[in-house]
């Protein structure tokens, strides 16, 4: 017998659940679409078995090992590679017995639920993970990691992944994606355009990384024009395998639309490594606006999620790099950065702008009133730190009354765990179901009508904005 509840997550009233019952029992098989991600192209261009249960649940997924070191177990002891090339423990056993005899820490976490997903309806196991299950669940996983049907392919079938898209930065030469188009392999896994190595002059080796993307497209990207060019023929080069959107993750949402002679001044500062903090804001919220007139002229859709304090931790970027766990929510303006934006390119219908937050203080005040207006922006799901049942449905709460349901996007999972991705998309249809029985329950929507947009929800919401 599994641990799941199988009504987890819909209401407890029997009415509303009834409701959430039938509701769910109608989109819980739909495809899914994975419109932003971080899994490695890799796992399917090669399709190899991965190496073992740490490399795939603990190693890549920066929810588990930061909860594990924010309780004083340190990232080397759990496998995360150090950029000196030093110690980092390989064995992944002992990596899973520090996993398992610290799970308590994950009760009630989103984590928690998305593991035990995975363990039991993945990998068929259904034991509380403790130190004392701790061998027999790595050797039960292990042995199904070694069989043909867990191999990254097959799971991709398993999952019923639609697409996919993973997120690749400007430099990469998307030798994996070619791999994958180049193969007889019939799954759907594109990239995404993210630009922020060659777009933020506090990034390092931003000049450097510049002349890079001159290299590599033959243009003089030491001049405003020949910049901009060569940001078209990645974005079009891209386009072959796939991408449907840019990816933008910067510090604050923060956007100019500068006049050109000033946008190249500010460019050649930034060459030179002599711009102030603001004047490197100025010119990634000027970049913004660029990245929108292109994508009218390609058809990308342009994703934004600022609001990160990235890499927080001085010692942790200096030992391990970027995107180990350290980033941190901020407050975040809205109103008043995304103006010049909108002011250029708001009003075009043919331009989708995903806009994404990790500060909820803004849902009801600011992000659901400037999607209510815009026709050119919508808004993404509850994201990262509010991936979670109580995100979800503070999100719908409080963004419905004034953007609706259809100026959302759905669910995307944002993940680099590969087998949380049919977990977290559960999660996300429970939730909305359970919003939308409630809604009918108390006579705000009509039931036909919840079942349509339940159903938009889990599906069709993502895959028309992402235009996959």
């Amino acid at each position: 017998m599994g641990q799941l509840d199988p009504n987890r997550l819909l209401p407890a009233d029997e009415k509303t659940r009834g409701i959430a019952q039938a509701l769910y029992g109608t989109v819980k098989d739909l495809p899914i679409i994975s419109p932003h991600g971080h899994t490695d192209p890799r796992w399917f261009a090669e399709n190899e078995a991965f190496p073992d249960p740490a490399q795939l649940f603990i190693v890549p997924d920066h929810y588990v090992f930061r909860m594990l070191c924010s309780q004083g177990h340190s990232l080397e002891s759990m496998g995360i590679p150090r950029v000196d090339g030093g110690w980092t423990e390989t064995d992944g056993r002992k990596i899973w017995r520090i996993f398992a005899e610290n799970y308590h820490l994950f009760r009630a976490t989103p984590s928690r639920m998305w593991l035990d997903h995975s363990f039991e309806h993945v990998f068929g196991w259904t034991k509380r993970i403790s130190a004392e299950t701790a061998d027999e669940a790595y050797d039960h996983i292990a042995g199904c990691l070694g069989r043909p049907e867990f191999r990254p392919r097959a799971l991709f079938d398993r999952f019923n992944i639609e697409a996919i898209a993973t997120t690749e930065a400007a430099l990469d030469d998307l030798k994996w994606h070619r791999m994958i188009r180049d193969s007889d392999w019939n799954g759907t896994v594109v990239t995404a355009y993210r630009p922020d190595s060659v777009i933020d002059p506090e990034f390092e080796g931003f000049a450097a990384n510049v002349e890079k993307l001159g290299e590599i497209t033959g243009e003089d990207t030491s001049s405003w024009v020949g910049y901009l060019n060569a940001h078209r023929k990645r974005r079009a080069y891209f386009k072959e395998f796939g991408a449907t959107s840019s990816d933008h993750g910067h510090a604050t949402a923060r956007t100019e639309n500068l006049p050109q002679a000033e946008a190249a001044a500010l460019f050649q500062k930034a060459l030179t490594g002599n711009c102030s903090p603001d004047e490197a804001d100025a010119f990634r919220g000027h970049m913004l606006t660029e990245m929108a007139r292109m994508s009218l002229e390609d058809g990308l859709v342009l994703q934004i999620h600022p609001g990160s304090y990235r890499n927080h931790s001085g010692p942790v970027m200096k030992a391990f790099g970027r995107d180990k766990g350290f980033d941190i929510p901020t407050r975040t303006d809205y109103v008043r950065a995304l103006k010049p934006l909108l002011d250029a390119v708001g009003m075009e219908r043919d331009l989708n702008i995903i806009l994404f937050t990790l500060d909820e203080t803004a849902y009801a005040r600011e992000l659901a009133p400037l999607a209510g207006a815009y026709p050119a922006l919508k808004l993404g799901p509850a994201w990262w730190f509010y991936d979670s049942p109580e995100g979800m449905r503070r999100f719908r709460e409080m963004t419905t009354e004034t953007a609706g349901f259809y100026n959302t996007v759905g669910f995307n999972d944002d993940t680099r765990a590969f087998c949380s991705i049919p977990a977290r998309h559960d999660v996300a249809r429970r939730v909305d179901c359970a919003y939308l029985a409630t809604l009918v329950a108390t006579g705000r929507l009509a039931e036909d009508e919840a079942f349509e947009v339940a159903h938009d929800l889990s599906y069709r919401l993502a895959k028309q904005a992402y235009r996959l």
